[in-house]
C-alpha cells in the first residue's frame, strides 16, 4: 500500500522527457519517473508523513518493502530516505546492517552505496565502534566492491574522530586493484581527511606512491595546495 501511494504521487510528478536523460545520466537499467531531488524530498515528505514505526522490524520491512518492489529509481531513493527518517533514529543500530548490506549489495552503484557508507553505516560504526571496526575490516577485503567500496568512505565526515588506522586498514587491500570506483574512493577518503591533517595524508601518499594509482594520488592532494597557504 506504501509503495503504491509512492509510486502514484511520483508519477504525478515526474517529468518523462528529464528520466530519460537522468536514466541515461546514472547507466541506470531502472526507469526513473524524472523527479528531481528537492521535489523527491517534498514527495517523500508528504507519503510517509503518517507511517509508524512501532518496531524495528516494522521500519525494515517498510523500507526493504519499497526496495524490493521498486521499479523505477526514485522508489529506491525514497526507500533510503525511510532508512533515514529521524523517527527511526533508535533502530540504527547492529541490527540494522543486515538491512544495510542487502542495500548495499543489491544497489550496487554510487548514487545508492555512498549516502549509505557515509550517513548510515558511519552513524553506527560511531556508536558501536568495537563491532562495527571488525566488520568494516572484514567488508574491506569482501568480494564484492560495493562493500568495499563502503568500508574505505564509512568516515567520511568524522573529522578529528577518524579511526585513521581503520581507514588505512581499510584502504589496504584495495591498493593494488584497478576498480575504478575503489581507486576514486580511496583518493576522495584521503581528501576528506587532509581537511583535518593534510601534512598525515601527504605523508601517506609519499610513504605509499608506488602503491597508490594516479588517480586516488591526485583525489587525495586535490585540497591541499590550497589547505597549505
Amino acid at each position: 500500500m506504501l509503495l503504491t501511494k509512492l509510486r502514484k504521487a511520483l508519477r504525478q510528478a515526474g517529468d518523462p522527457e528529464r528520466a530519460l536523460a537522468m536514466q541515461a545520466y546514472m547507466k541506470s537499467a531502472m526507469t526513473y519517473h524524472g523527479v528531481r531531488a528537492p521535489l523527491l524530498r517534498t514527495v517523500c515528505k508528504a507519503t510517509f508523513a503518517d507511517v509508524q514505526f512501532p518496531t524495528a522490524e516494522h521500519w525494515q520491512a517498510q523500507v526493504l518493502g519499497i526496495w524490493r518492489n521498486a521499479r523505477f529509481r526514485e522508489e529506491r531513493y525514497a526507500a533510503l530516505y525511510l532508512a533515514s527518517d529521524k523517527r527511526a533514529r533508535p533502530f540504527q543500530t547492529l541490527a540494522a546492517m543486515k538491512m544495510y548490506e542487502e542495500l548495499i549489495v543489491t544497489g550496487a552503484w554510487w548514487d545508492y552505496v555512498d549516502g549509505i557508507a557515509s550517513h548510515r553505516v558511519g552513524q553506527i560504526l560511531k556508536n558501536y565502534p568495537a563491532p562495527m571496526r571488525r566488520k568494516m575490516l572484514s567488508w574491506s577485503k569482501s568480494a564484492d566492491l560495493w562493500k568495499r567500496r563502503t568500508s574505505i568512505l564509512c568516515q567520511l565526515g568524522f573529522k578529528t574522530q577518524t579511526d585513521l588506522e581503520l581507514l588505512y586498514a581499510c584502504i589496504e587491500p584495495s591498493l593494488a586493484s584497478r576498480e575504478f570506483f575503489l581507486q576514486k574512493a580511496i583518493g576522495w577518503a584521503l581528501r576528506q581527511y587532509a581537511w583535518t591533517d593534510y601534512a598525515e595524508v601527504q605523508k601517506y601518499v609519499r610513504l605509499n606512491h608506488a602503491r597508490l594509482s594516479a588517480l586516488s594520488r591526485r583525489e587525495a592532494l586535490k585540497n591541499i595546495e590550497s589547505l597549505n597557504t
